[in-house]
């Protein structure tokens, strides 16, 4: 296998982020491009790579349980009566070409192939970087799939099979594990997050800030996870499938304000100024 290809995304003159377009990774996985070590402008990493809870999280990136029957999440598959299992059923997104490429803009051409190399979906992705204070950035992802092969595109969570809670799937970003307990909130001042439809909602610990947001339009629940492991997904196919047909484009934007620094309100006024948001009601 190819040794692993890679771009810097760039901030304020940092590098705040590696982008790993080409992976060399396991099958088991679902190899497809990340983002790690992702950081603060201040140098704390904020992203967590393949941990021992979970292998197949990969710092930030696109990923969705069940495509057509193509896992492209990582690990094992649910299956409604028989719960999670080893299936050699792993995908690759395979990048195509870049559209445009600097340090702080990517667009990208990638294809969604399953395990016998038939390409499913065509996707096209955007990341682009801004420093929005002197002790924080915004990452904003785009991505936008298509079916490749004349076929709908049926996507499925372990939720949608029977999996309570589970409806994973979609932009996920692993937290790093560390010393410090990870707090996560939404939007109403403290709020549940998880499943929470609110624009936006944070994870934080005694060193670092994230917060999260997508259009409003786009209403994706959010799947928030911070006691057995730090994580958030905009999830795509939370509680039911989610079926593109052919011809149809399925679209996506998020954007992630990494900062330095505890969740405080001077934080979280920051990230919603950066997204165009009013402040939460105090």
């Amino acid at each position: 296998m190819p040794m692993a290809q890679t771009h810097d995304l760039t901030c304020a003159g940092r590098v705040v982020a590696r982008y790993v377009w080409e992976p060399d990774l396991p099958a088991t996985v679902s190899p497809r491009p990340y983002l790690h070590p992702v950081t603060t402008l201040g140098g704390t990493t904020v992203t967590g790579f393949m941990p021992d809870d979970h292998l197949h999280h990969l710092g930030a990136s696109i990923a969705v349980p069940a495509v057509n029957g193509a896992n492209f999440w990582g690990g094992r598959t649910y299956l409604r009566g028989r719960g999670s299992v080893h299936l050699e059923n792993h995908g690759r997104q395979r990048h195509s070409r870049w559209l445009h490429r600097t340090g702080a803009h990517l667009v990208q051409e990638l294809h969604w192939a399953g395990r016998d190399g038939r390409v499913l979906a065509q996707e096209q992705r955007t990341l682009r970087t801004e420093p929005v204070a002197d002790t924080a950035w915004m990452l904003s992802i785009a991505y936008a799939l298509s079916s490749a092969d004349g076929r709908p595109l049926i996507i499925h969570s372990p939720a949608v099979r029977g999996r309570a809670g589970a409806g994973y799937g979609g932009f996920f970003w692993r937290a790093p594990a560390g010393p410090d307990p990870v707090r996560a909130f939404a939007r109403t001042g403290g709020g549940e997050a998880h499943g929470s439809r609110d624009p936006w909602v944070a994870l934080g610990t005694a060193a670092w800030t994230l917060v999260f947001h997508t259009v409003a339009a786009a209403d994706d629940p959010w799947f928030v996870r911070s006691a057995d492991y730090a994580g958030v997904c905009s999830a795509i196919a939370w509680d039911r499938p989610l079926i593109i047909a052919p011809g149809q484009v399925f679209a996506r934007r998020i954007s992630v304000v990494v900062a330095d620094g505890p969740p405080t309100p001077a934080t979280t006024a920051t990230a919603l100024a950066a997204f165009d948001l009013e402040h939460p009601p105090e």
